[in-house]
């Protein structure tokens, strides 16, 4: 799978579901960020806006534990300080390593998130071949389906996906933790909340209707979104282009972007190829929508939660 000249990495506690995951940017990559849930936790995000004059990043780090899973971007920012790479400044090179978590406590009760030797490890594992997907990185501890209560939920998981046409790459990675079911490409369920039977709630309410009392409190799901493409954008394009990623989101997810939600994408283009705009965002939705499904597709079961993937024998 072409990652565009970045470079993925995991780092995964199994006992305690959960982990992180590390994108690292090649040089010169210029990166935007936008926000559609109410209920996010980030590090760094700022810098990503639009008005902000900063251009490039050096790496994006997706976590588990929600605020303090923020603790990996440190380790994140010590590995690269010790290969000398960062935003230039008069004292020292700072690395800028913007930090997105999920909110994955239900799994462990909380105990160990993620720390600063993750995201160190995590980096240190970053590859462009063969990258995990599934349960791992800060896909171990996530889940989907959660709008009909805990008892009908499913394991999400961490989900790749990209496209090349002619020299064009345009790809997306994906932390699926959402309130709402993942649904295939016709709008049919894939995983989310279901009854005992194996029946999917949505048939009986396909408004998708919460309890009187919500599921699960404001700020504990999260749907993240690293999309990438080897295009020359602009930061004002690159932001363009992670409002885009929405549209994926909502594709896939139903219903997306809740009170209960913290939907995050970050767009980065490393800049060698020239191409459409609008073509780059076509295919990125397309992509988005396609990490996440793979997110789920590729997710084990964990004890009496199951997973996509072990339904399937894989």
């Amino acid at each position: 799978m072409n990652l565009a000249g970045l470079k993925i990495g995991h780092a995964t506690d199994e006992k305690y579901h959960t982990g992180c995951t590390a994108v690292l940017c090649p040089p010169n990559t210029v990166a935007s960020v936008d926000v559609r849930g109410p209920a996010p936790g980030s590090r760094g995000a700022m810098l990503l806006q639009p008005d902000k004059p900063i251009q490039f990043i050096q790496a994006v780090m997706l976590t588990g534990g929600s605020a303090f899973g923020l603790a990996t971007a440190d380790g994140a920012m010590r590995y690269l300080a010790e290969q000398g790479i960062g935003h230039p400044t008069p004292i020292r090179p700072i690395p800028l390593v913007p930090t997105a978590v999920v909110y994955d406590l239900f799994m462990n009760n909380g105990q160990k998130p993620p720390d600063a030797e993750m995201g160190y490890q995590a980096c240190q594992n970053a590859t462009d071949i063969g990258v995990p997907q599934g349960n791992v990185g800060a896909g171990a501890g996530v889940t989907v389906g959660k709008w009909g209560g805990f008892q009908t939920i499913m394991k999400g998981g961490f989900g790749l996906s990209s496209v090349s046409l002619d020299e064009l790459v345009v790809g997306a990675a994906a932390v699926v933790n959402a309130v709402g079911d993942v649904v295939n490409k016709d709008g049919s369920v894939l995983a989310g909340a279901r009854e005992a039977n194996g029946r999917w709630l949505a048939e009986k309410d396909p408004y998708r209707q919460f309890p009187t009392m919500p599921p699960t409190p404001v700020g504990t799901n999260t749907t993240l979104v690293v999309l990438f493409t080897n295009a020359k954008l602009s930061k004002i394009e690159a932001h363009r282009l992670a409002q885009r990623a929405h549209d994926g989101f909502a594709i896939a997810i139903r219903p997306v972007h809740t009170t209960h939600d913290g939907d995050t994408a970050f767009a980065l283009a490393t800049g060698l190829v020239d191409a459409s705009f609008d073509l780059v965002a076509n295919l990125a939705v397309e992509m988005v929508s396609e990490s996440i499904r793979n997110g789920v597709r590729q997710a084990q079961s964990v004890g009496q939660l199951p997973g996509l993937a072990s339904e399937a024998g894989g």
